[in-house]
């Protein structure tokens, strides 16, 4: 059942972020992971109970992801990539605690904790306003472009919420150090953008002319 198979999904990736930062940490005493896999899984799990209950499709589209799902060796390895990189975040975040490299103040890390819930209301309001809004880079023969809510602002709010997200994680596990590793994340995720959008200016209808109204890919007003 895709109910099952959803929160299956959820459940998997908390327990290999609690892996990822509680192992290289070496202890449990770690509030500041706490805090942020309390925000990171309670917002997983509340956009996919709501998708669940209102589009399922959306669900069903999102649990093909990942390397292996994507169709183009090109998307295939940036994937792989990602994933590495995205638990290299959490496995030094772990060592930083353990090896106390970092001092973050308190208040940095609570705003952290608030940027990453305000991406992931962003990423909410993206699968809101776009069904189509796949894990793979893939368009459907009934695809259209999408030209309200975060889509009438940039073009790919998706990957603007996805690099807030990544970007302030460090901050919000209290660490320095891991801030380099999603500082190259994010440039990958803006590989995959790019790519993406000479996918969609080739076959997806009208997006031409999209892309004349709303000039800003990722950051408005900037690029």
């Amino acid at each position: 059942m895709l109910i099952i198979k959803a929160l299956a999904g959820c459940l998997n990736l908390v327990a290999l972020l609690c892996l990822s930062i509680f192992l290289p940490a070496w202890t449990l005493d770690f509030w500041e992971a706490w805090v942020y896999l309390s925000v990171f899984s309670g917002m997983v799990l509340f956009i996919t109970i709501y998708f669940l209950r209102r589009d399922p499709m959306l669900i069903q589209r999102r649990l093909r992801a990942g390397p292996v799902a994507e169709q183009r060796f090109y998307q295939k390895i940036l994937q792989s990539v990602a994933s590495l990189l995205f638990i290299l975040i959490m496995v030094v975040s772990g060592l930083d605690r353990h090896l106390h490299w970092s001092e973050v103040p308190v208040v940095l890390i609570v705003g952290a904790d608030i940027v990453v819930f305000s991406a992931f209301m962003l990423i909410f309001l993206v699968f809101r306003e776009n069904s189509y809004s796949s894990g793979v880079i893939e368009i459907t023969t009934t695809q259209k472009v999408i030209t309200t809510g975060p889509y009438a602002v940039v073009r790919h709010p998706m990957y603007s919420g996805a690099c807030l997200l990544l970007l302030f994680t460090p901050i919000a596990l209290g660490s320095w150090r891991a801030i380099p590793v999603s500082l190259v994340l994010a440039g990958v995720i803006i590989l995959r953008l790019l790519d993406e959008e000479k996918l969609l200016l080739d076959q997806l209808p009208r997006y031409h002319e999209y892309c004349g109204h709303v000039p800003f890919r990722l950051i408005p007003g900037i690029w």
